[in-house]
């Protein structure tokens, strides 16, 4: 019930923080990748909320979303269908990578891969929009997109891309709608940099996990 409030206030970031700052306790971290360990409930819910964010800059980010959203119901099936196994999204790709499909279009581990190059791209975004909250949106949006999901996209994603950057709204009306009723420009740059600096670990792991599994380079089917 406590999410839902949350989330029903506008305060996505908020509810990002509070589970991010529980993730982060139990991951994992080093060199020894059988001993990894990303609770996959929790990350799938800061996806979830990450799909939230994207909402409120409208239609650009519907490929993404709707990729994003594909890839969580993905892993929830798989969760659903053995949740003891599941509870670790490392499992996944340990299994898949043992069975031989971890490179396959269809994969959980491809999905895992995907979803963590979506929280790459938020992470990247906010951190611009926390450093200078007056650069243009499109502006912002788009050197993300640059910077971390470009490069593994076919033309055709990023042909769509482009053209719908005329689509992403001002600075005033994104922040307006992140920061909720209650909200005020200086409360939601400190959430902002608190949840980049919880995403750090996340991303760091998950990427290590990624080209420990020889995952890290994979681009568009």
């Amino acid at each position: 019930m406590k999410r839902r409030r949350e989330m029903e206030k506008g305060s996505e970031i908020r509810s990002a923080i509070e589970e991010l700052t529980l993730m982060v306790k139990v991951i994992k971290p080093g060199d020894n990748h059988d001993a990894s360990h990303i609770p996959t409930k929790p990350f799938l819910y800061v996806c979830n909320l990450v799909i939230q964010v994207l909402d409120k800059i409208g239609p650009t980010m519907a490929v993404l979303r709707q990729d994003i959203h594909q890839n969580i119901q993905r892993l929830e099936m798989a969760h659903e269908s053995d949740p003891l196994l599941n509870s670790n999204l490392v499992e996944i790709l340990k299994k898949e990578s043992s069975e031989g499909n971890a490179r396959k279009v269809t994969s959980c581990s491809r999905a895992f891969l995907w979803l963590t190059r979506s929280l790459d791209f938020t992470s990247a975004l906010l951190q611009k929009l926390a450093k200078d909250p007056e650069q243009r949106m499109e502006q912002a949006v788009e050197e993300s997109y640059i910077n971390t999901l470009k490069l593994w996209h076919g033309w055709i994603s990023s042909a769509a891309f482009k053209i719908a950057l005329k689509l992403v709204p001002d600075n005033k009306t994104f922040t307006d709608l992140l920061m909720g009723k209650d909200g005020d420009c200086e409360t939601l740059k400190e959430e902002m940099q608190t949840l980049i600096s919880l995403f750090l670990p996340l991303l760091e792991e998950s990427h290590s996990i990624l080209s420990f599994y020889g995952l890290e380079k994979l681009k568009s089917a």
